[in-house]
């Protein structure tokens, strides 16, 4: 099992990222809230794994925190919950937020998350309530601040909203909603989940 990988990141382009380390390219899948933290192209950073083997492909999964990959790999235990929804839940959501909708079970804010519906809520709600983790959320651990990344922002974010889960449309009028003029795309996506979210 790879659990933690320590490289230089190579590209970022949401949800893919591709990091060297000691010569060998690694191709992961993060959620946006692991991209909201991370450096720009050529720094160094640290990042925590979580591979999951199928028949046709090895994925691997990279995350900010211990914590949030913690909640992926409760996420995917959840019946109906698969690896791309559970990075959709944790790009839409923070971990304090979820873990406060499932204490008060909220499904009405878990079902403004991409991918989930009445019923995957309230699954949600019930296999997720003892294996919750409590206590402050840690420092996102081993990354530098971030720094703009140079790419084309509104389409990568429509690109970054799709594969998340949102349909085309939803993801085009979320991102034209927003005043993005001078926005890197992390911060696009951040203020386009948030605004669903709070509709």
């Amino acid at each position: 099992m790879i659990g933690r990988l320590r490289g230089v990141l190579l590209e970022k382009r949401a949800p893919f990222l591709l990091l060297e380390v000691q010569g060998v390219g690694y191709e992961l899948e993060a959620p946006m809230s692991t991209f909201y933290v991370l450096p720009d192209r050529g720094a160094e950073v640290i990042l925590y794994t979580h591979l999951v083997v199928r028949d046709d492909a090895h994925l691997l999964y990279a995350f900010a925190s211990e914590k949030e990959r913690e909640l992926f790999r409760n996420l995917i235990r959840v019946n109906g919950v698969g690896a791309k929804l559970g990075l959709a839940i944790l790009s839409g959501i923070e971990v304090e937020s979820f873990t406060r909708c499932v204490q008060e079970g909220d499904t009405a804010s878990l079902t403004r998350l991409p991918g989930v519906g009445k019923k995957t809520a309230e699954r949600l709600i019930v296999e997720m309530r003892d294996r919750l983790f409590d206590g402050p959320r840690e420092e996102m651990a081993g990354v530098l601040p971030r720094v703009g990344s140079g790419q084309v922002p509104t389409s990568d974010a429509v690109s970054a909203l799709v594969a998340l889960g949102y349909k085309s449309q939803d993801a085009s009028r979320m991102v034209r909603q927003l005043n993005t003029e001078g926005l890197a795309t992390e911060e696009i996506i951040r203020q386009a989940l948030q605004r669903m979210l709070k509709s």
